[in-house]
């Protein structure tokens, strides 16, 4: 054994004899304690950038809202445009606007006409649920009387914001898709974390026709945004709506992310909540209506088959473990940044308008995509539903959590009762 003048073992490189007469070496083998390589965790989180001001409106002519990244080399564009900055800038603009916030900070506060307007439409989508009651298909799976709900949102989108914004026919077709996309796909019955990121891009077109403004962002984010989250548990429950590139267990939620990254950044510095609390049943049930963090815990716990976080949500449970609730926040920016905006079976659904502008060449129909785009018509007309050419975002049936749940409790006969721990 040869040690350096620190005392520390001094690696012995071996060498490798290739049939050619060249030699490789083969790397060192370093006492983990000694190692230096690049680890994610270590990488500073994302900044807040600067959100722009809204563009003049004499400028704009309204755009349909239309899919534009087709291809690897459309989301490069994407990711190095000013589209990507703008969605960073008003969603951790969002998030630095609560820290050290509860929910219950704003609920006396006034509400804009703007605000309540937004909450009266999610009140008339929330009644719409009453008018289409699900099939008892007795299926784990989508419930296919969701479309007739969807389309009926549809219809009533366009007039609403013409009456309640005061938009004119074709900016209120172009903000309005947001806000249907945001349900979920009516084609495949299924939602996931670009579906709720069309709800932000919904607000953030407000933001961008000067209707929202920055000094609103915590009303926004702890009064609206858990309106929605509460109607889209309804829409799950109801309609069993499969998760969208679900990552199972391995994922945080089969359904949302937000709720963890702006209830991560309300939590920051809390002096008594920490990231293992939501290991302690009294602490959910005293602060879930406070912290969105802990309520979608909370919630996520309740819908599913079996009982623990550790069980059934093991990467909830390795972020518990986290010394602070800024290093949790940090965790959340730099994941939204790589899993969501920076994943392409996500962002091919993103949706580009005159308000969310596509960076300049993006979604060129070259040679390759109307190839792909000929083969998924033909796979329509064949087989009814579009094929899945990105990996498991699309195509790949998952059932839905809640609707296991729900369906094991109407079995057993034991709603909101006790539930197996796995391996009982």
């Amino acid at each position: 054994m040869v040690f350096d003048h620190n005392g520390h073992l001094e690696p012995k490189v071996a060498k490798l004899s290739l049939k050619d007469g060249s030699t490789n070496k083969i790397p060192p083998l370093i006492p983990r304690s000694q190692r230096k390589a690049s680890n994610p965790a270590t990488e500073p989180p994302p900044r807040t950038p600067l959100l722009p001001d809204p563009p003049t409106l004499t400028s704009l002519t309204a755009v349909l809202p239309a899919r534009r990244v087709l291809s690897p080399g459309d989301h490069e564009k994407f990711l190095q445009s000013s589209a990507n900055q703008l969605v960073q800038a008003w969603i951790f603009g969002l998030c630095d606007s609560v820290h050290g916030k509860s929910v219950t900070d704003v609920q006396d506060a006034s509400q804009s006409s703007t605000i309540q307007n937004v909450n009266k439409i999610l009140g008339v989508i929330e009644n719409l649920l009453h008018e289409y009651p699900p099939l008892d298909t007795g299926s784990r799976f989508g419930n296919p009387i969701f479309r007739a709900f969807h389309r009926a949102v549809a219809e009533r989108a366009v007039p609403m914001h013409i009456e309640l914004f005061g938009l004119e026919q074709s900016m209120a077709e172009e903000v309005a898709a947001y806000l249907q996309n945001c349900l979920g796909s009516e084609e495949r019955l299924d939602y996931g974390s670009g579906h709720e990121l069309n709800f932000a891009l919904w607000l953030l077109c407000l933001n961008r026709l000067n209707m929202l403004q920055q000094a609103e962002f915590p009303m926004i984010a702890l009064n609206v945004f858990p309106r929605y989250w509460k109607l889209m548990r309804k829409i799950q429950s109801t309609y069993y709506l499969e998760p969208a590139g679900s990552h199972g267990v391995w994922g945080l939620d089969d359904y949302q992310f937000l709720p963890f990254l702006i209830g991560a950044s309300q939590l920051v510095d809390h002096p008594y909540i920490t990231p293992r609390a939501i290991h302690s049943n009294v602490v959910l049930d005293e602060e879930g209506d406070k912290y969105l963090y802990l309520d979608q815990v909370r919630w996520v716990d309740s819908v599913k088959t079996v009982k623990g976080i550790r069980w059934h949500s093991p990467m909830l449970d390795d972020i518990s473990s986290a010394k602070s609730w800024q290093k949790v926040e940090d965790g959340m920016k730099k994941m939204f940044v790589k899993e969501i905006l920076g994943k392409l079976p996500i962002m091919q659904h993103f949706l580009f308008g005159s308000l969310i502008r596509a960076a300049e060449g993006m979604g060129q129909l070259d040679a390759e995509t109307l190839r792909l785009q000929a083969e998924r018509m033909q796979h329509v007309k064949e087989r009814g539903h579009e094929p899945d050419y990105w990996g498991d975002c699309c195509g790949i049936k998952v059932p839905s959590t809640v609707a296991a749940g729900e369906e094991m409790r109407k079995r057993l006969g034991t709603a909101g009762g006790l539930r197996p721990i796995p391996f009982d």
